[in-house]
């Protein structure tokens, strides 16, 4: 992993604002974290969390179920259906998605965007077929990704279990050019850790796709984002354990972007629904 020193950050265009993701993985009933993706510990109720994170300012939510694809079903339909009567943001819903009908469940239960990631790297056409049927702005390619070798990463599928032999850069412009309307990469080499993000492996995506880009893996502190803005200007952070483990805030998080000249959301200007 590469954290940004001065004289690499590059000059960067006009940003939109970032946003600020709060990220859940689910197994069962529970929602849980590792390092890594390996080692899952339960933390607790995702409703609660889900309901916490929202009122605290999150701009969406990511749902990962991360034993989905294992067990060639995908278990979100009753947390996400449950979700929706107190979250009030965008929902993104991962894990186990091998068809249009399954999305089609997810979607009618409250999901606003499905990532796919397994099922895409084994059947690329499901991309094509998904955004036909609800529009480009509603698939997200997932992928994980695992560093190989000098800026060069491998798309992993199965909770970072399953090598693909592909390219992430590459596969990331495949999944755009297929029709995917975001790309959601996952460090599998930081997730967990806390100590940063791999700014490479998101830059290496963000400067060969002109859609939008979530980074997850390393959040461990607010200077973290701000050396992955500077360096890979993504359009999105998600962050999990430093928000389930209450060592940062929303609030804390949106403090240090306004301090630093990163342009997010005015949380505190809009009224939310349902308050």
């Amino acid at each position: 992993m590469v954290s940004a020193s001065p004289s690499q950050v590059k000059p960067q265009a006009v940003r939109t604002a970032l946003r600020l993701i709060a990220r859940l993985d689910i197994k069962g009933a529970n929602l849980i974290k590792g390092v890594q993706l390996e080692g899952l510990r339960v933390v607790g109720d995702p409703q609660i969390h889900a309901a916490k994170y929202y009122q605290d300012g999150a701009d969406e939510i990511i749902y990962m179920d991360t034993v989905a694809s294992l067990y060639g079903r995908n278990n979100l339909v009753e947390v996400v259906s449950r979700a929706t009567e107190h979250v009030f943001v965008p929902i993104t819903v991962g894990g186990g998605i091998r068809s249009v009908e399954d999305a089609r469940t997810l979607l009618r239960a409250g999901a606003d965007k499905i990532a796919i990631n397994t099922a895409a790297v084994k059947e690329p056409k499901l991309i094509s077929q998904l955004s036909d049927v609800w529009g480009s702005s509603t698939v997200v390619l997932s992928i994980e990704a695992k560093k190989i070798g000098e800026k060069k990463w491998e798309a992993y599928t199965d909770n970072g279990r399953e090598r693909t032999g592909l390219d992430v850069a590459q596969w990331a412009e495949t999944g755009a050019k297929m029709g995917a309307g975001e790309i959601f990469v996952t460090s599998v080499d930081q997730e967990g850790t806390k100590k940063g993000f791999d700014c490479e492996l998101v830059e290496s995506i963000t400067r060969n796709v002109d859609i939008p880009v979530i980074a997850s893996g390393g959040f461990g502190s607010p200077e973290h984002l701000g050396q992955l803005v500077d360096f890979a200007n993504p359009t999105g952070v998600a962050i999990a354990d430093s928000l389930h483990y209450n060592r940062h805030s929303f609030e804390q998080i949106r403090s240090f972007c306004l301090a630093n000249g990163i342009a997010t959301r005015d949380f505190k200007s809009i009224t939310k629904i349902g308050s």
